[in-house]
């Protein structure tokens, strides 16, 4: 439902300052600011070892009447594919309501070059009883 792309084209990559960085045809890195098509944008703070990584997340959109924040998000990729088009899932807990979401999605290439995201998500919110259950996922 959400097809994140990169805010600017060669993003910075945030390692810290003094860090000599040296990116020799790398693809589908994570790490920076993406926008999506909607003007939502998420942040992904470095990816780990385990392909584990924090960020935050700021919807442009909501169901709910609640002032919009900027949520934390937490997630993990796979790397481990032979056309390294990195697979990852990440969760955001959605700071200004009752609800959660996560995302699946997988970078690709565009024909410029240009990394871009491609997801799917799924929405919990939080209902009252049993008999709601029904109506608490989107």
């Amino acid at each position: 439902r959400v097809g994140l792309a990169p805010g600017t084209a060669g993003s910075a990559v945030g390692l810290g300052a003094g860090c000599p960085v040296l990116i020799l045809s790398l693809q589908c890195i994570l790490t920076g600011t993406w926008v999506n098509d909607l003007g939502s944008n998420m942040t992904v703070k470095a990816v780990n070892g385990r392909g584990e990584f924090s960020g935050t997340y700021h919807t442009a959109v909501t169901a709910t009447n609640n002032e919009i924040k900027i949520s934390p998000l937490q997630g993990s990729q796979n790397r481990k594919n032979q056309h390294n088009k990195a697979t990852f899932g990440f969760t955001v807990n959605w700071s200004f309501s009752d609800s959660i979401t996560v995302f699946s999605g997988q970078c690709f290439l565009d024909k410029d070059g240009n990394e871009v995201l491609k997801t799917m998500w799924l929405l919990r919110q939080d209902v009252d009883s049993l008999e709601n259950d029904w109506k608490a996922t989107r």
